[in-house]
């Protein structure tokens, strides 16, 4: 095996001689535990506290991930997965097959960094900051090259915390750290030995053949050998994921901690609201000049969509909410008219979408019911090709993205002419 070694792979699976490591380098990471059977996952949900992020040890690649909110939503993980696999649910949460329980960083930014190394050097390519929140799975979230919010601190430290890891491993090649910020705490959630999907899209953003040199250093030569220097670019990247959801009937296009994304584009550009706009483009998703925007975001979101709401009146945008969000709105001062959820009786929500009245949906979400309830608007919005937008984080990225879409600054360049 070229580049990084066995040994070191299995130390970043394995859950307990990577917290030994992560204690060692005095780096965090959220709660967490081990269950070997279905009481055993109730009693570490009790003592790390919900929401949780569950998977089997047995399962890789983010399926059959879930958020878990309270203990009659893990009976019913645990009970599909024994429906799933035909066993009683002891069989299917045992010793051999344990389940792997994380604690939920709520409203966490999520960051995802590719990184060269041999042993003794490491060079960080690239640190992205995603657009949607930590607990969407990071190939289904957009997300920017440079950071587009985070403070050059924090930044800073991600990339020491990085380089420690990969001298630690022992890397020979590429290696992904995935990271959650909340209330200014760096939190590892992941280490990847290896090369990551990002890989393509941090090269074309700053310009270096990051796997040619990656495989080079796997057969033996020396980072050192290829004189990087920290890229100093004077643009912004978005990488956006495509998905198949047309052509699923019944889908539900809420986005989790399973990858559900089929493809993925870029939109460069000097500004990071353009970028964004672009990226859109590039996922077949058109945003609207003008005509009717809906708005229904859950109690936390509330204040922070504020500022989106009031851009988009501004630009000429009709607002229509649900009575909570339009009440809220109207208390500070925003003209929205109320419509109705599909369970308030009709014309409600969806009937307006299948009618052509509504231009964008911005629609946050939290809890199972909740979930479930709002899910035939998911799927109207869909079907019917208006851009809809389930992360708090993508609405307000949206809302500037329209503001430079109106404004005219689209131009084409070719990659290029970046460098």
């Amino acid at each position: 095996i070229l580049g990084t070694s066995p040994d070191a792979i299995d130390l970043a699976e394995d859950r307990d001689r990577f917290k030994r490591l992560l204690d060692k380098l005095g780096l965090r990471q959220p709660q967490n535990g081990i269950a070997a059977s279905p009481q055993e996952a109730k009693a570490i949900a009790e003592q790390i506290g919900y929401p949780i992020v569950i998977r089997p040890s047995y399962v890789l690649g983010g399926r059959a991930m879930e958020i878990v909110h309270d203990a009659a939503q893990l009976d019913r993980y645990i009970a599909r997965l024994a429906a799933d696999l035909d066993r009683p649910s002891e069989l299917v949460v045992s010793e051999k097959r344990p389940l792997l329980i994380d604690r939920y960083l709520s409203d966490a930014i999520e960051v995802d960094v590719d990184c060269l190394a041999d042993g003794k050097d490491a060079f960080i390519a690239g640190v992205m900051e995603h657009i949607e929140e930590a607990g969407i799975h990071s190939g289904d979230s957009a997300c920017s090259l440079p950071p587009h919010s985070l403070p050059a601190d924090k930044i800073a430290e991600i990339e020491r915390e990085t380089k420690a890891l990969a001298l630690a491993l022992n890397v020979g090649g590429l290696m992904n750290v995935q990271y959650a910020i909340k209330n200014g705490e760096i939190y590892v959630l992941e280490v990847n030995p290896r090369a990551s999907r990002t890989v393509p899209f941090v090269a074309k953003v700053i310009g270096k053949p990051v796997a040619k040199i990656a495989a080079r250093i796997m057969a033996g030569e020396r980072l050192a050998d290829f004189v990087l220097a920290p890229a100093r670019i004077r643009h912004i990247a978005v990488k956006e994921a495509v998905f198949p959801f047309a052509r699923f009937p019944g889908v539900d296009t809420i986005l989790g901690p399973e990858m559900r994304s089929t493809g993925e584009v870029m939109g460069i550009d000097r500004d990071h609201a353009i970028a964004f706009a672009k990226s859109q483009l590039g996922a077949g998703s058109l945003l609207p000049r003008g005509g009717t925007v809906f708005i229904s975001v859950r109690e936390a979101d509330k204040p922070r969509i504020l500022d989106s709401v009031r851009l988009l009146a501004e630009l000429g945008f009709r607002v229509i909410a649900t009575s909570g969000t339009q009440r809220y709105l109207a208390e500070q001062g925003l003209k929205a008219e109320k419509v109705n959820k599909v369970l308030e009786g009709r014309p409600h929500i969806v009937d307006l979408i299948k009618n052509g009245d509504v231009q964008l949906v911005f629609n946050t979400t939290e809890g199972v019911t909740a979930i479930n309830d709002s899910r035939s608007l998911r799927r109207a919005a869909l079907l019917h090709k208006v851009p809809y937008y389930t992360t708090l984080s993508g609405a307000v990225a949206a809302a500037q993205g329209i503001k430079a879409y109106l404004a005219g600054d689209l131009e084409v360049r070719a990659l290029q002419t970046y460098f």
